[in-house]
């Protein structure tokens, strides 16, 4: 999972990337509206934690234009102002949640995962398709009940799968969930972890098979 954190305070974006981090959440940092309209445009975010106070143009504004662009990523709102105004001009906008500054981390991990959950993207700490189990917490991965290892990148890219098993899942989509805006990566770098990830499917799961789409992207099926 990939968020993009927009807030023109350096050392909270840096902060609150940091502890995302350590919940295996991978984030992008935008400082501005005219970065952040320009990376979701060519990046595919899970959900947007936005302020309101840009230095170029309001935050409210920004979630606006999105809209009007057809653009449905969620959005969490950060404010230092706690009126019931600018709360309901924030939800009336489009936002999907508001947090008032100061906040606890604690609490906006907490929304992030409520807003993704009332989204259908995060819905339990253990997900899985046949035989196949992820808990998105410990990272433990198991096949017919017994532990597997797997590299990071690998433990991602299947987990993006296993949220959307059953459904393709464009290749741009695990190109940006796994490696963002700011990382540079090989032409086939997703191809890779699928081929690593599907040796190991072969050998030990009975009924979860990784499949090409060809042109498109990948899906996770359950054999019948």
């Amino acid at each position: 999972m990939r968020l993009l954190i927009v807030e023109d305070d350096a050392e909270l974006a840096d902060a609150l990337m940091a502890a995302f981090e350590r919940h295996d959440i991978h984030c992008d940092h935008a400082k501005s509206a005219g970065d952040t309209l320009q990376m979701v445009a060519t990046t595919s975010y899970s959900l947007i934690v936005l302020d309101l106070g840009l230095p170029d143009e309001s935050g409210l504004s920004v979630i606006k234009r999105m809209r009007s662009r057809g653009q449905v990523e969620p959005v969490i709102i950060l404010t230092a102002r706690s009126d019931a105004p600018t709360r309901l001009e924030g939800l009336r906008s489009g936002a999907d949640d508001f947090i008032v500054k100061p906040f606890l981390f604690d609490e906006l991990h907490a929304r992030v995962e409520a807003v993704l959950r009332r989204q259908g993207g995060y819905v339990d700490r253990r997900i899985g398709i046949g035989d196949l189990s992820l808990d998105t917490e410990t990272r433990e991965l198991t096949i017919c009940g017994e532990q597997i290892s797997m590299s990071i990148r690998e433990t991602e890219l299947l987990e993006i799968l296993l949220r959307r098993s059953e459904h393709v899942t464009p290749k741009r989509v695990l190109e940006d969930q796994l490696f963002g805006s700011g990382d540079t990566l090989g032409s086939n770098a997703v191809e890779v972890y699928v081929h690593r990830i599907r040796q190991k499917l072969k050998s030990r799961s009975l009924d979860v098979e990784l499949q090409t789409v060809r042109g498109i992207g990948y899906i996770l099926k359950r054999l019948r």
